[in-house]
C-alpha cells in the first residue's frame, strides 16, 4: 500500500498498546515486536487503515500489542482472513503475524494461495522450528532428527523450507531475516510495506525455552560473517570475516570460491533481486539447510504481477457497465425457484 505524505506524522509511541506482551522473557518476539513499532510510522498509512490479522501461537498474539485494527483468528486460517479483509476494502494495510506450526502446518493451503493469487498483504512468518505455545512439539521446519515432546526418538520427518515454499508458490516479494539483527529485520519490514503484491519475511526467531539456541550460528557475531550471506541487489554475493568468499552458479546450484586462494572475485555473481525468473532465488533458498554453504538472509525475489484485488474490481465494473447494477431480490426470486405454501 503507497504511502499518503498529508497525514499526521506518527510515532513509535501511537503503535504501542496497553496490553502488556505475554511471551517468555528472552523471546525473540520482543525484537520483532519493537522493530514493527518502529517501521509502522515510516510507512504513511494512518493508523486505522491498517489490520493485524493472526491466527493461533505465541506469535499470533501480536495484534494485542500494535495499536492498529486487529483481529486474532482461529489456528491456521490467518491468511484467509487476511485475504477477505483485503478484498473488502482494498484501501488497507494488511498484516499478518504467523508461526511456523500456524501457517505451514494447518494453514500450509491458505499459505500457498495467497501467494498464488498476489493480494497486496505482508505476512511476516516468526519462524523457531518449534511448537512454543503447546509446549516444545517438532513442528514443520524443525530439523530431521528433532528431538522433542511428541518426537522423543527424533522427528523422521524433512522440514520445510519456508522461502522455497513461498518461491514455488508465486509470490513476489520474498525475504529473510533475523530476530537478532533489528536493522536488517527493520529494512525488510519497510521494504514489504512498499510493495504491492503479497509480502512475506521469513523471521527467524529464537525460542528461548523449548529451542534456544536454534540459529546462534547464524546470529552469534563471532561465527555470522562466515555462516551468513546478505543478498543485496546489484552487489556481489561476498561473505566471510575477511570477505574471502563469494558464490558463483553453475547453471544448476551455487558453489563457493574462495577468494584468497586463487579464485576470482570477478566470476562471483552480482545479485538481482528484481530478477522475474525465479531460477537463481530458488536455488539460493535451497543453501539453507546446507553446511558447508551460507544461509542467505535478505530479499530474494522483489517482482511486479497484477494484483488479485485490482483484477477482481476492474471485473466487477466492467460486468456492471455492460450488464446494469442488478438487483439481489430479482436474482433470488430468478431461475428454478419455487414457493411454499
Amino acid at each position: 500500500m503507497s504511502a499518503n505524505k498529508d497525514i499526521k506524522q506518527l510515532t513509535r509511541d501511537d503503535f504501542v498498546t496497553d496490553q502488556e506482551p505475554r511471551w517468555c522473557p528472552g523471546c525473540g518476539d520482543y525484537s520483532i515486536l519493537a522493530q514493527t513499532r518502529k517501521v509502522l510510522p515510516e510507512i504513511g498509512v494512518p493508523r486505522e487503515n491498517i489490520v493485524w490479522v493472526s491466527g493461533i501461537g505465541c506469535s499470533s498474539r501480536f495484534p494485542y500489542y500494535v495499536d492498529t485494527y486487529g483481529i486474532h483468528g482461529i489456528h491456521g486460517r490467518a491468511a484467509a482472513i487476511a485475504s477477505g479483509v483485503k478484498l473488502a476494502n482494498p484501501d488497507l494495510s494488511v498484516w499478518v503475524a504467523t508461526g511456523d506450526g500456524d501457517a505451514l502446518s494447518i494453514g500450509g493451503n491458505h499459505f500457498i494461495h495467497l501467494f498464488r493469487r498476489n493480494i497486496d498483504i505482508n505476512m511476516v512468518l516468526f519462524n523457531n522450528q518449534i511448537y512454543g505455545l503447546t509446549k516444545g512439539q517438532y513442528s514443520p521446519t524443525s530439523e530431521h532428527g528433532k528431538i522433542t515432546k511428541s518426537s522423543p526418538l527424533g522427528s523422521i520427518e524433512h522440514p520445510f523450507n519456508p522461502v522455497s515454499l513461498a518461491i514455488a508458490s508465486g509470490a513476489t516479494y520474498i525475504a529473510r531475516t533475523m530476530d537478532r539483527d533489528p536493522h536488517h529485520l527493520s529494512e525488510m519490514l519497510l521494504k514489504a510495506s512498499q510493495h504491492e503484491g503479497t509480502s512475506f519475511i521469513e523471521v527467524y526467531q529464537n525460542c528461548n525455552i523449548f529451542n534456544d539456541g536454534a540459529f546462534f550460528h547464524l546470529t552469534d557475531k563471532k561465527v555470522r560473517s562466515e555462516n551468513v550471506i546478505y543478498l543485496e541487489h546489484e552487489k556481489p554475493l561476498i561473505f566471510g570475516t575477511n570477505k574471502d568468499k563469494g558464490l558463483t552458479f553453475n547453471g544448476k546450484s551455487f558453489d563457493v570460491l574462495n577468494l584468497a586462494n586463487g579464485d576470482k572475485e570477478s566470476d562471483v555473481m552480482i545479485y538481482d533481486e528484481y530478477e522475474y525468473d525465479s531460477t537463481i532465488a530458488f536455488s539460493l533458498s535451497k543453501l539453507t539447510y546446507n553446511p558447508s554453504k551460507p544461509t542467505p538472509v535478505g530479499i530474494f525475489r522483489n517482482v511486479n504481477v497484477n494484483l488479485y484485488e485490482k483484477q477482481m474490481v476492474q471485473q466487477i465494473e466492467d460486468h456492471t457497465a455492460s450488464n446494469g447494477k442488478g438487483d439481489l431480490k430479482s436474482l433470488l426470486a430468478s431461475g428454478e425457484s419455487w414457493s411454499v405454501n
